[in-house]
């Protein structure tokens, strides 16, 4: 990580909440928050983590 003020700190999270838009949730609608919770992390817990080294 970088030091204070520096854009390194927020990549990271930047990045993983980008992959999560484009290939989890593109295109999809949810009539309540807990089902966009649901999908979010089915997404996390059976796609994200299985394909990326963490």
């Amino acid at each position: 990580m970088g030091s204070v003020g520096d854009s390194y700190d927020n990549a990271l999270a930047e990045n993983l909440w980008i992959l999560i838009k484009t290939e989890g949730i593109r295109g999809a609608t949810f009539p309540t928050r807990a089902e966009a919770n649901l999908a979010l992390f089915q997404y996390i817990d059976s796609v994200y983590s299985t394909r990326r080294i963490q």
